[in-house]
């Protein structure tokens, strides 16, 4: 499977906001007033190692006027990468670890592909793993930063610096407070993937059965 596909699957497995939203948080660019706020917020974002919910999916497949939809679960832990447990409609499994991806599906069939040497999965997966551990300057790295909020709510815009990611996603939008609350990705293509992230919940630890979602075997 090419890795391009892969990246595709990944953001159906696990979004639409009005135009005038979309444009808005691109009104407000990173500046001196506010980076202490956004260093906050990505702070906040870091504060724990494992994170855990329930995600709700919409893409918009803007040639076909279609949406799809799925529901599940994820869990996003530190050192060990992100996984999204696909409930509805067709029960699936997707691991994102820094340079390798495991789809699982029923029955326990496992397919193991390694990314080194692909450069837009790696600079996807660094994004990935910077948004959700709060990484700061992975982000300033990458994007072009847009922040307006604060502390009790928030929103980001992400455009991309980076050829690889570029290629890929046209722009990024989040929101949150105290978490990510949800993530819209608008994608070169003109299809739209949004996530609503709920329930979240924060373990010390992943047990023995969530470490087993990062095995090979």
């Amino acid at each position: 499977m090419k890795y391009a596909s892969v990246l595709t699957l990944f953001f159906c497995t696990v979004g639409l906001w009005a135009q005038t939203a979309t444009e808005e948080i691109f009104r407000h660019p990173l500046d001196a007033k506010t980076m202490n706020a956004f260093k906050a917020t990505c702070s906040r974002l870091a504060e724990h190692p494992v994170v855990q919910g329930n995600f709700e999916q919409e893409k918009t497949l803007s040639r076909l006027n279609r949406t799809l939809k799925s529901s599940g679960n994820f869990i996003i832990a530190s050192g060990f990468g992100m996984v999204w447990d696909t409930v509805k409609p067709f029960p699936s499994t997707l691991t994102l670890g820094k340079d390798y991806i495991i789809q699982s599906r029923a029955g326990g069939q496992k397919t193991v592909l390694n990314a080194q040497g692909n450069e837009t999965f790696l600079r996807m997966a660094e994004v990935i793993s910077a948004v959700f551990s709060g990484n700061s300057q992975g982000l300033l790295d990458n994007f072009e930063v847009y922040y307006s909020g604060g502390a009790s709510a928030w929103e980001l815009g992400l455009n991309p610096k980076n050829t690889a990611i570029g290629t890929f996603a046209e722009k990024i939008i989040m929101k949150g407070d105290t978490a990510i609350r949800s993530i819209t990705i608008y994608e070169q293509n003109g299809d739209t993937v949004q996530y609503i992230l709920s329930n979240h919940r924060y373990p010390a630890e992943l047990n023995v059965n969530e470490k087993a979602l990062f095995s090979f075997s």
